[in-house]
């Protein structure tokens, strides 16, 4: 394939002068879209949308929170609304990385969808196989899953890949990051060579580069330019651990607690253990907490959110994923009690706070294991140290 692809950059707030309702899409989807208050695209969704309708190719360079999935999810929606899916042969089949991101997904097929009798599965660890067999059987117009189930359940015969039209992989460079990199070439090899293929990357290392050269035809390429910046009303501190005791770490969090004045917090781990652990610790200390991350109950999260929206609960401990779509008007802190492994988290985690013009401060307990994430965080930024 061609390695001169011309990429085209776009700010990330960059204004959008077009409307859902002008982009072609099918009017079931718009009534969704309507349902949920959007009536713009994002920047990338604006420019990805069209270029995925006319069956290009698209290479979208984003960071997470720019609406890439909405980039992918709606266009291919609007083309599998004609037609229906044959026994084992998903017409669709998006590939995420990580359970959390698959299922993250997987909601918004579902709010974006709500009006269109398409048929999903889901195939991450986590989720009873039994029941997505059955979907498989029937037929699937969108499989979502990670790249390991994905392999696992071709080998058993369960799938089928000849009648894959779109081929979604997002996050590539997490892929990357986790090794994934020689199945996504086999799930590419697996496909029919007319399958049209949205590939989303926050960055582009060179192994990246790669695959986009050998498996994209001439796809219309899109940087979102990352916008890193903090915002001006956020106070950002660090804690220098002496070490990485959990122990020590959990007192030194509720000393912070206790002596900042704290009306409301989010305190963010990168483990869902350790989310539960440090939840726990706070109330059995008299700190009103509860933890929300991607292995509890819809149902649940919900509830929680909502004591942390009254004021019943003071401080929700969280995953990075289980974050991505809380929406709190108003938080007065947020604690990272790990360092996040990927700098952009940071920037995700902390805009939590001094939402809208308000104030807001955020602290960061680092220990020495922590200093090579430290550092990435402050090249993200751009600053000389914290």
């Amino acid at each position: 394939m061609s390695s001169e692809i011309q990429t085209e950059e776009i700010a990330a707030d960059a204004p959008v002068d077009v409307k859902f309702s002008e982009l072609g899409l099918d009017p079931k989807i718009l009534k969704a879209l309507d349902d949920m208050g959007y009536e713009k695209p994002t920047p990338i969704q604006a420019k990805a949308i069209p270029a995925a309708l006319k069956q290009r190719d698209v290479l979208g360079i984003a960071q997470t929170g720019t609406g890439k999935t909405g980039a992918f999810v709606l266009p291919t929606m609007h083309k599998l609304a004609k037609g229906r899916a044959r026994a084992r042969m998903p017409r669709c089949v998006i590939v995420c990385p990580t359970r959390e991101l698959a299922a993250q997904v997987a909601e918004n097929v579902e709010q974006y969808g709500k009006y269109l009798k398409l048929e999903m599965a889901l195939l991450i660890g986590g989720v009873s196989f039994a029941e997505q067999d059955k979907k498989l059987m029937r037929g699937v117009d969108i499989l979502i899953a990670t790249p390991g189930r994905l392999l696992d359940q071709f080998e058993r015969g369960k799938i089928l890949m000849t009648g894959v039209q779109t081929l979604v992989v997002d996050e590539a460079d997490r892929m990357l990051d986790m090794g994934f990199i020689p199945d996504i070439e086999r799930i590419f090899e697996m496909t029919p060579f007319t399958r049209q293929v949205l590939f989303f990357s926050a960055t582009m290392p060179s192994e990246i580069k790669r695959l986009v050269d050998q498996f994209l035809h001439q796809p219309v390429s899109i940087q979102i330019a990352r916008t890193n910046m903090t915002a001006k009303t956020v106070t950002q501190k660090i804690v220098r651990m002496p070490s990485s005791d959990s122990k020590q770490k959990r007192a030194a969090l509720r000393w912070l607690i206790e002596n900042n004045e704290v009306d409301n917090g989010i305190v963010f781990c990168n483990r869902k253990k350790d989310v539960d652990i440090v939840a726990k610790s706070l109330t059995v200390h008299g700190i009103s907490s509860a933890p929300i991350h991607g292995d509890l109950a819809q149902s649940l999260r919900t509830e929680t959110l909502e004591k942390f929206k009254s004021g019943e609960i003071k401080i929700l401990v969280a995953s990075d994923v289980a974050a991505r779509g809380l929406d709190v008007p108003s938080v007065s802190h947020v604690f990272n009690y790990d360092v996040p492994n990927y700098s952009e988290d940071y920037v995700h985690r902390i805009g939590r706070t001094g939402r809208a013009g308000r104030k807001g401060d955020t602290i960061m307990l680092v220990a020495r294991l922590d200093e090579k994430n430290y550092a990435e965080i402050l090249n993200l930024i751009n600053v000389k140290s914290i």
